[in-house]
């Protein structure tokens, strides 16, 4: 059981959502699926403590060297493929249920919102369920690693190794996906913010676009991050997959939908 005083922040959380009458967005990252054991890319055990970016994540050492570079996306898409949505994930599919998230913004590539859940996600980073061709850009959707009889795979049009449709190091993040997600975030009365740091640009952007529109910005993470006091209205620190349940729950009580 939680004391009253935190209780008093999920219904404050709870409030800034239900008094946006449907018009609140989310920003996640890698936080939100440890969880479902997916380590983060930084920090302690994750990816890039093992494996060198400059040589694993740029796109140039793909382009060189793809065989090696297939070497770690093995190991993250083995990882992937079998981590299941968490009850964060999950807490967001439930608000958009309700009519109260209108999108989300997603930096994972992990493909674990839609699993969830979740319809209108924008993905900034792309996926790892879809890989594409450098050479012809043809693509193989709803690629299974656990499927795939020769590694790495390669383009059934030209032969080239495929790569990840994901945003390495040295690409842009597509047009679209900026336009769609600085729309959404101009347009949002309430961002939730949720396991990232906000320091990759320029998906740490949107919710300043946020604040700058006039929202409110609540913040859920496990410390404090740029964000805390001078952009979040709300800084809740603690796992999203124990503080977000506890405040649908508290959407429902103060809405009476129980």
């Amino acid at each position: 059981m939680y004391p009253k005083s935190l209780i008093r922040v999920f219904e404050r959380a709870a409030a800034f959502i239900l008094e946006a009458d449907g018009r609140a967005t989310g920003l996640t990252g890698a936080g939100i699926s440890v969880a479902s054991g997916i380590p983060a890319f930084r920090g302690s055990q994750g990816l890039w403590d093992k494996y060198d970016p400059s040589e694993y994540a740029e796109i140039s050492s793909f382009r060189r060297q793809p065989e090696k570079v297939w070497g770690m996306l093995g190991e993250m898409l083995a990882v992937v493929e079998k981590a299941q949505p968490n009850k964060a994930h999950k807490s967001l599919a439930k608000l958009e249920g309700k009519g109260l998230l209108q999108s989300l913004i997603t930096q994972n590539v992990d493909g674990l919102h839609q699993a969830a859940g979740n319809r209108k996600v924008i993905e900034f980073h792309g996926a790892t369920r879809h890989l594409c061709c450098l050479e012809c850009d043809w693509r193989w959707a709803n690629f299974k690693l656990s499927k795939c009889k020769n590694m790495p795979p390669r383009c059934q049009e030209c032969g080239a190794i495929l790569k990840p449709d994901v945003v390495f190091f040295g690409e842009q993040i597509p047009k679209w996906a900026l336009l769609e997600a600085s729309s959404a975030a101009e347009k949002a009365k309430v961002m939730l913010v949720v396991g990232t740091s906000a320091n990759v640009h320029p998906a740490a952007e949107m919710p300043i676009l946020t604040k700058k529109a006039g929202g409110r910005v609540i913040e859920i993470n496990l410390g404090p991050t740029s964000l805390s006091g001078p952009v979040s209205d709300l800084t809740i620190l603690g796992p999203a997959d124990e503080v977000l349940p506890e405040i649908v729950a508290a959407c429902e009580r103060l809405s009476g939908s129980e």
